[in-house]
């Protein structure tokens, strides 16, 4: 009977320690299975995440650009050099001194005296033109002969009185040589149309 209990004991011992050790064995499989699947949500979550992350896109490289602004070309022509050896000297009024009073309409010539003082001779071709203010109908004057260096020459053209003004009017003339350079003093002539009253002249002592 003694021999019993205590087998009886023993067994309900072993059962128990059985049964234990079968609860903390399913506790940990479920401690475990609870673990994994809260890695793996984890997990999900953050993959995710890290495909709604919007993607950096690097800017691209900028290459600065030289820019040439063109243009048209401007080509200047060469001016005429006018020859040192050639030139003019103003010496008198001939004809129609400066200030003189005339009508609209009237034809009149008018007279310079000149030299050439230059070192060479002027050639034959060479023109006496206007160059300034109103031309009075004067048209351009050539030379027919060489006038040579030194020589005193009278130069003539006929001009005519414009119409419709009152006042001074001048004209001024020059000397080209065959290339169409000018060259030496500018000859005027200057006259009064109409009643204009000119100012006085008065000499400073």
């Amino acid at each position: 009977m003694k021999y019993r209990t205590i087998l009886t004991s023993l067994i309900l011992v072993i059962g128990a320690f059985l049964f234990s050790c079968a609860n903390n064995q399913e506790d940990q499989t479920t401690a475990l299975d609870t673990d994994a699947i809260r890695t793996q949500a984890v997990s999900t979550y953050a993959s995710s995440l890290t495909g709604l992350a919007p993607t950096s896109t690097p800017f691209p490289t900028l290459t600065p650009v030289s820019l040439t602004k063109e243009g048209p070309t401007l080509t200047l022509e060469p001016s005429a050099t006018p020859n040192p050896c050639f030139n003019l000297l103003y010496i008198d009024d001939v004809t129609v001194e400066d200030g003189t009073r005339m009508k609209a309409g009237e034809v009149f010539t008018k007279t310079w005296l000149v030299q050439n003082i230059g070192g060479c001779a002027w050639r034959a071709g060479f023109t006496f033109q206007n160059v300034g203010g109103d031309s009075m109908r004067g048209a351009t004057v050539t030379l027919t002969e060489a006038i040579p260096t030194g020589a005193k020459r009278e130069l003539s053209v006929e001009l005519v009185v414009p119409s419709g003004i009152n006042g001074i009017i001048e004209s001024s003339w020059r000397m080209a040589d065959d290339t169409g350079s000018f060259f030496g003093d500018t000859l005027t002539v200057q006259i009064i149309v109409g009643n204009v009253t000119t100012p006085a002249v008065t000499s400073t002592p």
